[in-house]
């Protein structure tokens, strides 16, 4: 995770100035800005279309009585596409459209789905709980089952 935030707050930023400084010396420095003020301008459009959509679709799956697992995640990487729309650079600007854009989204669901359960798998195995998950019932031999409750004396008991 710091390996992350090391990225995201010091290279990515780098990887940015580089970058519009090699596109403003090919193209020129006002139609740099130009460009990056029209697919600002484009992100927004997109953003607020697809927002609305998300959201749509998010109530229709809560009247319908389902878990709107699918329609939560859209809605989540279309903030996430948002803001790195809203960040001036073109890098940001690529994976903001790829978080936002329709057709992509499903293969950003997919890389956040595998990242965050690689996450949870690696935060539930350093849990100190993590022994009590993974432990398997002890066997008696002789295949008894003995029914019993656990009392605690050192606590005390509320009526």
């Amino acid at each position: 995770m710091r390996l992350l935030l090391f990225l995201a707050f010091l290279v990515v930023p780098v990887l940015e100035i580089w970058l519009l400084i090699q596109v403003g010396s090919v193209i020129g420095g006002w139609p740099t800005v130009a460009l990056l003020l029209a697919d600002s301008l484009l992100g927004a459009w997109i953003v607020r279309r697809e927002g609305r959509r998300a959201w749509r679709n998010l109530q229709t799956a809560l009247q319908d009585g389902r878990m709107p697992d699918r329609e939560l995640a859209d809605g989540g990487l279309i903030l996430v596409g948002g803001a790195l729309l809203l960040t001036p650079g073109f890098l940001t600007d690529v994976l903001g459209f790829l978080c936002v854009l329709p057709f992509t989204r499903p293969m950003m669901r997919k890389l956040a789905s595998w990242f965050f359960a690689r996450k949870v798998r690696t935060l539930t195995a350093a849990s100190p709980y993590a022994n009590l998950i993974q432990q398997q019932p002890q066997q008696d031999p002789h295949g008894r089952v003995v029914h019993g409750e656990v009392i605690r004396d050192d606590v005390p008991r509320s009526n």
